[in-house]
C-alpha cells in the first residue's frame, strides 16, 4: 500500500548525508554513539533529538522526586563508572549523561530540536531520506542516512496515558499527568489523589506527603514493592578499601546482574515463596494490622510486571506517619469535588495526579516507507528484537523489562557496529534479516510473552509491535545473561543477513 505521506527521494533536493543517523539523545542514543565512535571511527554520524537537550525521558520527567527505578551500576554505562548511591535522582542522571557526552566528545555530533517527521528508504541509492523539523518554527531540512539507528525510546513524549473515566470533565480541581508536570505548581495544603501504584506513584507520594494536606494512592490493582537501603554494603566497603572506581563499577554490575537473575529464576521456580517474601517486607514497614492483603497483594506472579523499588522505605514512612493512605478500588465516576468509587466510598480532592502510565510509540510513530510502500512494523518479524524483515538498514534499540535498559543498549550497539564494519569491509550497502526456508513455517508471536511480562503499556500496544518467531534468533529474550553470550556470538556472515551492493 502506498504511504499517505510523500516519499522523499534523491530528486527531492540536496540532503546532508551521514553514514549513520541516530534518533534520540537519551540513554540509548548516547550509549550507541559511544560504541560507534569506538568501533567504527571512520563512519560519519549525527544524533537527532526533538527535545532542547539530552536525556530523553529524564529531561521530560520533571515531577517531584523523579528518580531511577533501576540501580545506576547497571542503568549507567559499562564505560563510565557510577560513583553515587544505587538509586539516583533525575538531576543526578542528567548530570551523569552530560558527563558521558563530554567525555566521549559527542556534543558536536548532536542536533537538538530536530524532530524526524518521516523516513523513506530508496533502493536507488540504498539510503534513508529523513524529513526533519528543526527549531521552534519547525523549519524542514532533509538528511540522508546509510543506516538508521532508532534510539528514541518506546513511549509517546507528547502525551501520557490517561483512561477515559466518566465525568472527568466535571472535576473542578486540577488534573495532572506526571509526564507533563506544570512549572511552579504549589500543592501546599491541598488534598491530592495519585491514581496508580507503580514506580511513578511510589516516587511522587513521599515527595509530596510533607507539603500537601494529605495524599491518597488510588489503585485498581496492587503492585509488588521491594524495600531496601539506597546504598550497597559491598560498594561502600570497596570504596573504604580505596578500590579503583572502575573496578567497583564492574564488580557491582556483575553482582546486580547475578542477583537479578536469581530473582527472575525464583519468580518462575518458587513464585509463592517470592511473593511471600516481598509481601512480608511490605508488612514489616506498615503499622500493625494494616490490610496488606487488600492493598499490597497483587493477583499476578512476581515480575510479570516490574517490582517497584522503594529506597529507604520512604513511601511506607509516609503511610505510617498518616500523611498518605491507600485506596484499592475502581473508579465509578468523577464529580465536581472528587472521585466516586465502585464501593460507594468517595475521595474528595483538590488535585488529581494520573500516574497511569504511558502509551507506546513504535519507532517514535514516524511514518516509514520502503520504495514508496508504507511500513507496518506489526507485519515484520524481528531478528533478536533489533532488525526487521523487509526493512533495510534499520535497527531499533529496545531494552529489557526485567533488567536495566542500558544493559541491552550495550549489547545491541556492539552487534550493529560489527555488522556495519562487515558492510564496510565487503562493500555492502544494504542489509536486512531474512527468514531462512527451514524457518518459513514458524509461528508469528507477539512482541513479548504475556506470561513473562504483561505491563499495561505493552498489552495496549501488542497489535502495533513487530512479531517474534518461535526460534531463538527470532526472539526478543528478557534474559540478559543468555543474550550476553548469544548476541556476542552473532556472526555477520550468518546467512540470516542478506547483503547487497
Amino acid at each position: 500500500m502506498k504511504a499517505d505521506t510523500p516519499s522523499l527521494s534523491p530528486s527531492s533536493g540536496a540532503a546532508e548525508r551521514f553514514d549513520v543517523v541516530i534518533v534520540g539523545a537519551g540513554i540509548s542514543g548516547i550509549g550507541c554513539a559511544h560504541e560507534l565512535r569506538r568501533q567504527c571511527p571512520n563512519l560519519s554520524f549525527v544524533i537527532l533529538d526533538a527535545l532542547e537537550g539530552h536525556g530523553g525521558t529524564w529531561r521530560i520527567h520533571r515531577y517531584p522526586g523523579a528518580r531511577s527505578d533501576s540501580d545506576l551500576f547497571t542503568f549507567g554505562y559499562g564505560f563510565k563508572p557510577w560513583q553515587g548511591n544505587p538509586i539516583a535522582s533525575r538531576e543526578q542522571i542528567l548530570d551523569y549523561l552530560a558527563s558521558a557526552i563530554d567525555e566521549a566528545e559527542l556534543e558536536p555530533h548532536i542536533r537538538y530540536q530536530h524532530r524526524v517527521r518521516s523516513a523513506a528508504w530508496t533502493s536507488e541509492s540504498n539510503s534513508w531520506f529523513l524529513d526533519v523539523a528543526t527549531g521552534d518554527e519547525g523549519e524542514s531540512i532533509r538528511l540522508e542516512a546509510g543506516f538508521l539507528l532508532m534510539c528514541q525510546g518506546y513511549y509517546r513524549h507528547d502525551k501520557g496515558h490517561t483512561p477515559d473515566w466518566p465525568g472527568l470533565e466535571r472535576f473542578q480541581g486540577e488534573v495532572i499527568h506526571p509526564q507533563h508536570w506544570p512549572e511552579g505548581i504549589d500543592l501546599a495544603g491541598k488534598r491530592v489523589t495519585v491514581i496508580g501504584s507503580g514506580a511513578t506513584a511510589a516516587t511522587l507520594i513521599p515527595a509530596l506527603a510533607d507539603s500537601c494536606a494529605h495524599v491518597t494512592m488510588l489503585q485498581r490493582t496492587p503492585t509488588y514493592f521491594a524495600l531496601g537501603r539506597n546504598a550497597d554494603a559491598l560498594a561502600d566497603e570497596l570504596r573504604r578499601l580505596e578500590v579503583d572506581e572502575a573496578w567497583i563499577h564492574e564488580i557491582m554490575r556483575r553482582k546486580v546482574v547475578r542477583d537479578r537473575a536469581d530473582l527472575i529464576s525464583r519468580a518462575h521456580t518458587d513464585p509463592d515463596g517470592l511473593r511471600d517474601l516481598l509481601i512480608a517486607g511490605v508488612q514489616a514497614a506498615l503499622p500493625e494490622g494494616y490490610d496488606v492483603e487488600r492493598h499490597f497483594t497483587p493477583p499476578y506472579r512476581p515480575l510479570q510486571q516490574r517490582v517497584a523499588f522503594v529506597p529507604d522505605g520512604d513511601l511506607f514512612r509516609a503511610i505510617r506517619a498518616g500523611k498518605a493512605s491507600v485506596a484499592t478500588d475502581t473508579i465509578e465516576a468523577f464529580d465536581e469535588q472528587g472521585i466516586r468509587l465502585a464501593s460507594g466510598e468517595r475521595i474528595d480532592s483538590d488535585v488529581v495526579i494520573t500516574a497511569t502510565g504511558f502509551d507506546m510509540a513504535v519507532m517514535g510513530e514516524i511514518p516509514f516507507t520502503v520504495d514508496g510502500e508504507a511500513v507496518d512494523f506489526a507485519e515484520t518479524v524481528a531478528f533478536r528484537g533489533m532488525l526487521f524483515t523487509g526493512v533495510p538498514n534499520l535497527a531499533w534499540v529496545y531494552g529489557y523489562g526485567h533488567y536495566s535498559w542500558t544493559l541491552r543498549v550495550e549489547l545491541v550497539a556492539d552487534v550493529i557496529c560489527r555488522l556495519l564494519r562487515h558492510m564496510r569491509e565487503t562493500g555492502a550497502k544494504r542489509l536486512e534479516p531474512t527468514i531462512p526456508a527451514d524457518h518459513a513455517g514458524m509461528a508469528r508471536l507477539p512482541w513479548v510473552d504475556a506470561e513473562d511480562l504483561n505491563s499495561g503499556y505493552l498489552m495496549r500496544s501488542l497489535a502495533r509491535l513487530p512479531r517474534r518467531g518461535d526460534r531463538p534468533e527470532w526472539q526478543h529474550s528478557q534474559d540478559y545473561e543468555y543474550e550476553q553470550k548469544a548476541l556476542a556470538a552473532i556472526d555477520p556472515r550468518d546467512p540470516v543477513f542478506a547483503y547487497s551492493s
